[in-house]
Protein backbone atom coordinates (compact mmCIF):
# COMPACT_ATOMS: atom_id res chain seq x y z
CA UNK A 1 0.00 0.00 0.00
CA UNK A 2 2.77 2.43 0.89
CA UNK A 3 4.48 2.08 -2.48
CA UNK A 4 1.38 3.02 -4.44
CA UNK A 5 0.40 5.81 -2.05
CA UNK A 6 3.95 7.17 -2.14
CA UNK A 7 3.90 7.26 -5.93
CA UNK A 8 0.60 9.14 -5.97
CA UNK A 9 1.85 11.74 -3.49
CA UNK A 10 5.19 12.12 -5.26
CA UNK A 11 3.55 12.82 -8.60
CA UNK A 12 1.00 15.08 -6.94
CA UNK A 13 3.81 17.15 -5.43
CA UNK A 14 5.20 17.71 -8.93
CA UNK A 15 1.80 18.80 -10.24
CA UNK A 16 1.24 21.12 -7.28
CA UNK A 17 4.67 22.69 -7.72
CA UNK A 18 4.02 23.22 -11.43
CA UNK A 19 0.70 24.87 -10.59
CA UNK A 20 2.56 27.77 -8.95
CA UNK A 21 3.74 29.46 -12.18
CA UNK A 22 0.36 28.76 -13.77
CA UNK A 23 -1.39 30.57 -10.93
CA UNK A 24 0.97 33.52 -11.23
CA UNK A 25 1.09 33.93 -15.01
CA UNK A 26 -2.38 32.90 -16.15
CA UNK A 27 -4.60 33.65 -13.16
CA UNK A 28 -2.63 36.68 -11.85
CA UNK A 29 -2.40 35.30 -8.32
CA UNK A 30 0.04 37.13 -6.08
CA UNK A 31 3.41 35.40 -6.41
CA UNK A 32 3.98 35.18 -2.67
CA UNK A 33 0.57 33.64 -2.05
CA UNK A 34 0.92 31.16 -4.91
CA UNK A 35 4.43 30.25 -3.83
CA UNK A 36 3.55 29.72 -0.18
CA UNK A 37 0.31 27.82 -0.73
CA UNK A 38 1.54 25.74 -3.67
CA UNK A 39 4.92 25.18 -2.06
CA UNK A 40 3.43 24.10 1.26
CA UNK A 41 1.07 21.70 -0.50
CA UNK A 42 3.89 20.23 -2.59
CA UNK A 43 6.21 19.88 0.41
CA UNK A 44 3.43 18.40 2.53
CA UNK A 45 2.98 15.71 -0.13
CA UNK A 46 6.64 14.79 0.21
CA UNK A 47 6.56 14.87 4.01
CA UNK A 48 3.49 12.64 4.16
CA UNK A 49 5.15 10.31 1.66
CA UNK A 50 7.99 9.84 4.13
CA UNK A 51 5.56 9.32 7.02
CA UNK A 52 3.27 6.74 5.41
CA UNK A 53 4.54 4.09 7.81
CA UNK A 54 2.25 5.70 10.42
CA UNK A 55 -1.48 5.07 10.18
CA UNK A 56 -2.39 8.73 10.70
CA UNK A 57 -0.51 9.67 7.53
CA UNK A 58 -3.34 8.15 5.48
CA UNK A 59 -5.69 10.78 6.94
CA UNK A 60 -3.11 13.48 6.28
CA UNK A 61 -3.06 12.30 2.67
CA UNK A 62 -6.83 12.74 2.50
CA UNK A 63 -6.41 16.29 3.83
CA UNK A 64 -3.91 16.98 1.07
CA UNK A 65 -6.39 15.66 -1.49
CA UNK A 66 -9.08 17.99 -0.11
CA UNK A 67 -6.68 20.94 -0.21
CA UNK A 68 -5.69 20.14 -3.80
CA UNK A 69 -9.34 20.13 -4.82
CA UNK A 70 -9.93 23.37 -2.90
CA UNK A 71 -7.08 24.93 -4.89
CA UNK A 72 -9.54 24.84 -7.77
CA UNK A 73 -11.08 28.03 -6.40
CA UNK A 74 -7.86 29.80 -7.45
CA UNK A 75 -6.85 27.65 -10.43
CA UNK A 76 -10.00 26.09 -11.95
CA UNK A 77 -8.02 23.24 -13.52
CA UNK A 78 -7.14 22.06 -10.01
CA UNK A 79 -10.75 20.95 -9.51
CA UNK A 80 -10.12 18.30 -12.16
CA UNK A 81 -6.51 17.55 -11.18
CA UNK A 82 -7.33 17.42 -7.48
CA UNK A 83 -10.25 15.08 -8.11
CA UNK A 84 -8.05 12.91 -10.31
CA UNK A 85 -5.38 12.63 -7.62
CA UNK A 86 -8.03 11.99 -4.95
CA UNK A 87 -9.32 9.11 -7.08
CA UNK A 88 -5.77 7.82 -7.52
CA UNK A 89 -5.21 8.12 -3.76
CA UNK A 90 -8.39 6.12 -3.06
CA UNK A 91 -7.40 3.55 -5.67
CA UNK A 92 -3.87 3.22 -4.26
CA UNK A 93 -5.22 2.64 -0.76
CA UNK A 94 -7.87 0.19 -1.93
CA UNK A 95 -5.54 -1.78 -4.17
CA UNK A 96 -2.73 -1.70 -1.63
CA UNK A 97 -4.93 -3.10 1.13
CA UNK A 98 -6.24 -5.88 -1.08
CA UNK A 99 -2.73 -6.79 -2.26
CA UNK A 100 -1.27 -6.83 1.26
CA UNK A 101 -3.98 -7.95 3.68
CA UNK A 102 -3.16 -7.48 7.35
CA UNK A 103 -3.62 -10.58 9.52
CA UNK A 104 -6.30 -10.23 12.20
CA UNK A 105 -3.81 -10.50 15.06
CA UNK A 106 -1.77 -7.55 13.67
CA UNK A 107 -4.72 -5.23 12.94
Amino acid sequence: MRALASAVLAFESIVLALAIPVAISIYQVNGAVAGWVGGLLAISCLVVTALLRFSWAIYAGWLIQAAAIAAGFVIPAMFFLGAMFAALWWWALKLGRSAHPVPADEA
